[in-house]
């Protein structure tokens, strides 16, 4: 099968695709930190580092005899829960999910995966995720939809996203069975180099050996892992840090210490959140603007270890500013949870 990555990013869903046994073509993404990060990992796909709106889809050479797979998500930022200002009609980003439909009109491939983070199906009453599913029908395809959380399948954050898959032959999907077991954010970084706060090293041997059966799987038979980048965090957000246990978020912080915000009690609960070494992590999303915590270290998450909470491999590389990096990691569809989705449409080739 010969996939197209649209809204591409860093390339979260053609790594579970390539995984499933999908041969990606082509790659469309704006974002040229993005872009550079993609071609680095996925050097046998064509790039367009371009504005969606302006791609021609007739210079896509496909074969006739195979099928192929449209799948990508519009950004989301705008029908995020968090996100209450823009999730609107005003909004231009909310809109893009309309160059989604007029691709897949153009291009019409055997099956198409769109997906978007859980608030897209809530997003004024369903309008946006309604407005989908008519237009996919309307082009001919049996389409069938559902919420996966990534935790229920090998990914070790709680993170919940909407897949629409859509059929030229009138298959209905079933969504996919989760698994029995749950990684934990320590099953999944403790065996990382240990590095400090504001750490800025490229590439670190591993210093203890791989300690879960997923850490093991992470590292393959790399003996360096890279993108050890930590935002370098001030003397008065470490001695918040140092108040927060495991689990706990920004209550748990002296009222003294917060006094910069203006109304410390309308923070949000993801704000100065400690990860819980037994768990799952909460969703990584922006994971510097929202000052999540190592479990052990008074720090935030490096690149690498976000990564990892995400399931992208040691031997995926980030490039551009640190900035640019953590945008990428925590923007990204986690690969393992792609992989599942194709997983359950390549069954039916």
């Amino acid at each position: 099968m010969i996939g197209i990555d649209i809204f591409s990013g860093c390339g979260g869903m053609t790594t579970g695709a390539t995984l499933a046994g999908i041969k990606v073509k082509y790659a469309i993404e704006l974002d040229h930190s993005s872009a550079l990060t993609y071609s680095i990992n996925h050097p046998t796909v064509q790039m367009y580092n371009i504005d969606i709106r302006k791609l021609k889809t007739d210079s896509f050479l496909l074969p006739k005899k195979q099928p192929t797979i449209l799948f990508g998500g519009p950004p989301c930022q705008g029908f995020s829960k968090s996100n209450q200002k823009t999730r609107n009609k005003k909004n231009d980003n909310n809109w893009l999910f309309m160059e989604f439909i007029r691709v897949s009109r153009e291009l019409k491939p055997d099956w198409i995966v769109f997906e978007n983070v859980g608030g897209f199906s809530e997003s004024l009453e369903g309008f946006f995720f309604n407005e989908t599913i008519k237009n996919f029908k309307q082009m001919g395809y049996t389409t069938s939809s559902f919420l996966l959380d990534a935790s229920n399948y090998g990914v070790p954050q709680n993170r919940k996203r909407v897949f629409i898959v859509c059929s030229l032959d009138r298959i209905n999907l079933e969504k996919p069975k989760p698994l029995s077991k749950t990684i934990s954010v320590g099953e999944a970084i403790f065996d990382l180099p240990d590095i400090r706060n504001g750490e800025k090293m490229y590439e670190l041997p591993y210093s203890k050996n791989p300690h879960s059966f997923y850490s093991k799987v992470m590292r393959g038979k790399l003996k360096k892992s890279t993108n050890h980048f930590v935002t370098q965090n001030s003397e008065e957000i470490i001695r918040r840090y140092k108040h927060v246990p495991q689990g706990g978020n920004w209550k748990n912080i002296p009222t003294k210490l917060m006094r910069n915000y203006k109304d410390v009690s309308r923070c949000h609960s993801g704000i100065y959140h400690r990860l819980d070494e037994s768990k799952p992590s909460v969703v990584i999303g922006n994971y510097r603007k929202n000052m999540l915590i190592h479990p052990k270290v008074d720090r935030g998450l490096s690149v690498r270890e976000a990564a990892r909470l995400q399931s992208f491999s040691d031997d995926y590389t980030f490039k551009g500013g640190l900035v640019d990096q953590q945008q990428q990691v925590g923007n990204a569809v986690p690969p393992y949870l792609a992989k599942v989705v194709f997983s359950e449409i390549l069954k039916y080739t």
